[in-house]
């Protein structure tokens, strides 16, 4: 990284662009870009930043910024593939307890509960109606009964049978 910095500087330089004018220019802390051209990796917590920045420093100093951001990949590949992998787990775990550390009422997220009990009682609600509409339409459709006819008549029959025997 110390390359690509002193690369970006030179480039600076040879523009003739002060750092403080860059710095206005790109919005950024003085500190910001001298560690950036130091080769200064661990002032940054965050790479993905980094690299955005050396990408958008490039892109300013009229630079290629795709093969910048190349060499910076190759960089951080060979400086990430130098961490053992006990390294990677220590701080993996470190990590995990930090998260599991601090457990109060006010930064705990809570998930916000669904009341069911709403939707419970319009889907009876509904189904009560329907049955409700299903007894009225088939009383109301409802046929009179013919067997209360036929008896009338049959019993009007025998009444006359028995009078002409």
């Amino acid at each position: 990284m110390k390359e690509l910095g002193e690369y970006l500087k030179k480039t600076r330089i040879g523009n003739g662009v002060s750092l403080t004018e860059a710095c206005e220019d790109l919005e950024l802390s003085t500190s910001h870009l001298e560690n950036i051209e130091s080769g200064n990796v661990r002032a940054f917590k965050d790479v993905y930043e980094l690299r955005e920045s050396v990408k958008l420093y490039a892109k300013y100093l009229g630079l290629d910024p795709d093969k910048v951001v190349d060499e910076f990949n190759d960089f951080l590949f060979q400086h990430t593939s130098k961490i053992s992998l006990d390294d990677i787990r220590s701080a993996q775990k470190k990590k995990e307890s930090e998260e599991k550390k601090i457990k109060s009422p006010y930064t705990i997220e809570h998930k916000e509960k669904i009341n069911l009990w709403p939707f419970v009682y319009v889907i009876i609600g509904v189904l009560l109606l329907a049955l409700i509409i299903y007894l009225v339409v088939s009383n109301i459709n409802k046929a009179p009964s013919r067997v209360d006819e036929l008896k009338a008549y049959v019993g009007k029959e025998k009444s006359i049978y028995e009078f002409t025997n």
